[in-house]
């Protein structure tokens, strides 16, 4: 598992639609997991079926296509990226996060200069690398906005050694 952590507005999600394809052309399976700060989200359609039955009272509704299956469930509490990545990270090679900047595993740090003026990341936070347009050094190795290939293989490098796509 490897997060992509930095502020608001940092690019995290453009990077991750960057490296997403390059772990796919080199035939790893991949996951992806979002942390939302904020309750109450919602990803069905009002008026659709699913959608009415989560509003008439089920608990956990899963909706299954010949080609996908997704799941709307009820949380009493916010699960640790590790109890998700344990429950639905079945058959993948890698989960690839955004967010969790203050859970502890790996971590790639976008920071654009002219957006924030420092890091978000520090000494022991669990940085691999830094993902920027900036002359900052992390004391990790530092790739530029675009460079999905260089860290892709770092992380294949450093972290799937030995996993087989």
């Amino acid at each position: 598992m490897v997060s992509l952590v930095g502020k608001s507005n940092s690019g995290k999600t453009t990077l991750m639609e960057k490296l997403l394809p390059e772990f796919v052309r080199r035939g790893y399976k991949v996951g992806t997991i979002k942390h939302h700060s904020h309750a109450g989200f919602d990803i069905d359609v009002e008026g659709k079926d699913s959608w009415r039955h989560k509003k008439a009272g089920a608990r956990q509704v899963i909706i299954a296509a010949p080609d996908k299956i997704a799941l709307v469930r009820d949380a009493d509490r916010e699960a640790s990226v590790g109890e998700l990545a344990a429950e639905f990270g079945r058959g993948l090679d890698l989960i690839l996060t955004e967010g969790y900047k203050r859970e502890v595993f790996p971590k790639i740090e976008v920071f654009r200069k002219g957006v924030h003026e420092s890091l978000l990341c520090g000494p022991g936070d669990g940085l691999i690398a830094l993902a920027t347009d900036a002359d900052v050094d992390a004391g990790v190795p530092r790739f530029g906005l675009d460079d999905a290939r260089g860290i892709v293989d770092l992380v294949e490098s450093t972290l799937l050694k030995g996993k087989t796509p």
